[in-house]
């Protein structure tokens, strides 16, 4: 699956211009105006970046950078920090509360976007890949292509984007509500047997004969993509 952005901005022309950049470039986007919410949406789903305004109402952009990388599961989330204020010694504040890069405003938006693929390529190399690899398998987003034993691996656009989304995390185990909202979207309500019935098909399509099953059930939480698939026991 594509990369993740939590943008935490609230000024609504400017957090309208960022999702719909983010997404334009293909990355998935959530959005909230209120530091306050920061915390319960990054426990819902840990995104692959935040982009964070110094000047939010209530908890501070500041405040909030502080709290993450106060916190193990957190601290390592990259960070850019947007703020109005361009003095040198307001920029060493924001890096060194712990944001890894810092944009002054009017920022302009190709460079955002530059910064956010190089910090997403330090970061999280399989967020920007074009190509995933485990084992025989290989998943190209870019032709939007599976291939097993370099043979075609036929997959409808829901089963792709399911693969593309345990590929990027072997071994990280995804609830049902998880996968829901990466790959069907939180805007479309589809029942958590729904993703039962393609993981099946996504299964079918992958294997033939003996083939191990690249995919591991985890009763009563969900599924994830095997870390040791492809590796030699």
């Amino acid at each position: 699956m594509s990369a993740s952005i939590l943008v935490v901005e609230d000024e609504e022309p400017i957090q309208i211009l960022l999702s719909y950049n983010f997404e334009a470039e293909g990355y998935r986007v959530r959005a909230t105006a209120q530091g306050e919410d920061v915390s319960h949406l990054v426990g819902e789903e840990r995104p692959d970046l935040i982009v964070l305004d110094w000047m939010l109402p209530g908890i501070s952009g500041i405040e909030v950078c502080r709290l993450l990388r106060a916190r193990p599961e957190t601290r390592d989330i990259p960070i850019i920090m947007l703020t109005a204020r361009g003095e040198e010694t307001e920029r060493v504040r924001g890096l060194a509360t712990g944001a890894d890069d810092y944009l002054v405003k009017p920022f302009s938006v190709p460079e955002l976007l530059a910064r956010v693929r190089t910090i997403l390529r330090r970061a999280n190399p399989d967020a920007v890949a074009e190509l995933l690899n485990a084992g025989d398998i290989v998943l190209d987003r870019k032709a939007r292509r599976v291939t097993r034993s370099k043979r075609d691996v036929n997959l409808s656009p829901t089963e792709f984007r399911l693969l593309e989304h345990l590929m990027q995390n072997p071994g990280r185990v995804y609830s049902r509500a998880q996968l829901l909202d990466a790959v069907w979207g939180r805007d479309i309500y589809v029942d958590e047997r729904t993703v039962d019935v393609h993981v099946g098909r996504l299964r079918k399509s992958l294997q033939r004969g003996r083939e191990t099953d690249p995919i591991r059930t985890v009763r009563s939480m969900g599924y994830a993509f095997d870390e040791r698939f492809g590796k030699a026991s």
